[in-house]
């Protein structure tokens, strides 16, 4: 499947692509380092600090079919230099805010802006315009394992930083290491063209926009992938409340969190394979079903430190892997002239889910002391969301993209 990146200009724009999600996903999955150390210097509450979470969740959505489409449109450069200026400000001020709503404006929307600009609508959107359709999985699934590859670095050298130099200090460098994306988006944002032979027809944004929430398969894949954004917000957000629920140290949640990203590295490369052999709705209905059991067992095993470290791996190989074959459902059933748009849009259900997880698990904790009832929902949301996938609109995978 990998042969068809073989082609340096393939090869370099999608490597590229990873890199910047690397840093813009690594910098936003790692916010649940935070919580603590802001609760403690603030005094607001994890139900308040929760609160301006789940906001950044819903914005880092809802910024996705704008980003998307302003992407489409104007070309993805604009939108990934202001993606990464705006991370590295929301970042920088918010050790100068003492509020909740200080922690809204920054986290949840300056933040939440930045990233979600520069993240999965845009970058697999601009890549796949420059790609032919056997190269588009690969590219997708590579692009994918850089922001796991992002999570895998920035969660345990933030924890670090924050042991050695204060949050203050550790949410400062944070704010410099997004910048180091910058230098990359000349390569995404190189001008290119689809090869000839896949040039689609342009029927106008609005047009396609209508066509797909019109389209019951479109709107099945918003369903599923709103579980995905409840239990990675969820898992995020609060993993290391969790972990101190337990009574272990904080260390175990940063390397939890990095393990996560290790993982799905790899999830993320086998799920991009996969596509290409593989109908993509039968690869999210296995996904969605392995996070159910695998909760369910975790809930039954002691929690130890190897508990952990064996759920954060199981849960890492699915964690962001859904997202090349839902991409791949997306562009299969409308093309990718506006992949970036319906994407987004796709994503934009993806976090109103992780509004609800982030918020939600903020509750839960603050009202009956654990995280209990979160982790029920979260097993019947991915049961529910591996079953409403399987009656999906898909063609079976031709002959020779398997055999390749």
């Amino acid at each position: 499947m990998f042969h068809t990146l073989r082609r340096p200009e393939v090869l370099v724009v999608t490597l590229a692509a990873a890199g910047i999600l690397a840093i813009t996903m690594g910098a936003r999955q790692s916010l649940g380092l935070f919580v603590s150390p802001l609760n403690s210097a603030t005094g607001l509450g994890i139900a308040s600090i929760s609160v301006a979470l789940a906001i950044a969740q819903f914005t880092w959505g809802a910024i996705q079919p704008i980003a998307g489409a302003a992407a489409d449109r104007y070309g993805p450069r604009a939108v990934l230099i202001g993606g990464i200026l705006l991370l590295a400000l929301g970042s920088a001020i918010t050790p100068f805010m003492d509020s909740t709503f200080g922690l809204i404006v920054s986290l949840g929307l300056l933040s939440a802006i930045g990233s979600g600009a520069s993240s999965f609508s845009v970058l697999i959107g601009a890549a796949a315009q420059r790609l032919t359709p056997e190269a588009r999985g690969a590219a997708s699934g590579v692009i994918n394992a850089g922001g796991s590859f992002g999570q895998f670095v920035f969660a345990p050298v933030l924890q670090k930083l924050i042991q050695s130099f204060g949050w203050i200090g550790a949410m400062w460098s944070m704010a410099a290491m997004t910048l180091m994306a910058l230098p990359l988006i000349g390569t995404v944002a190189r001008r290119g063209q689809t090869p000839a032979h896949y040039v689609e027809e342009d029927t106008g944004a609005l047009r396609a926009i209508r066509n797909a929430l019109g389209d019951r398969s479109y709107l099945l894949l918003h369903a599923g992938f709103f579980t995905c954004g409840f239990h990675i917000a969820f898992l995020v957000t609060h993993l290391p409340g969790e972990v101190d629920l337990c009574g272990l140290p904080p260390s175990v949640a940063s390397w939890s969190l990095a393990i996560i990203g290790l993982a799905n590295i790899f999830g993320s490369l086998y799920a991009g394979a996969c596509v290409a052999r593989y109908r993509s709705k039968h690869v999210l209905a296995a996904m969605y079903g392995s996070r159910a059991l695998l909760i369910a067992v975790y809930l039954m095993a002691p929690k130890t430190e190897l508990t952990f470290y064996l759920f954060a791996a199981g849960l890492g190989f699915t964690w962001l892997a859904t997202v090349p074959p839902t991409a791949a459902l997306v562009g299969k059933l409308f093309g990718v002239r506006y992949l970036a748009t319906l994407f987004g849009l796709t994503l934009l259900s993806h976090q109103i889910g992780g509004f609800l997880g982030a918020w939600l698990g903020g509750l839960s904790i603050t009202m009956t002391g654990d995280y209990g009832w979160m982790w029920y929902a979260d097993i019947a949301l991915a049961a529910a969301a591996a079953v409403v996938n399987l009656p999906i609109r898909e063609a079976l995978v031709a002959p020779a993209a398997v055999a390749a």
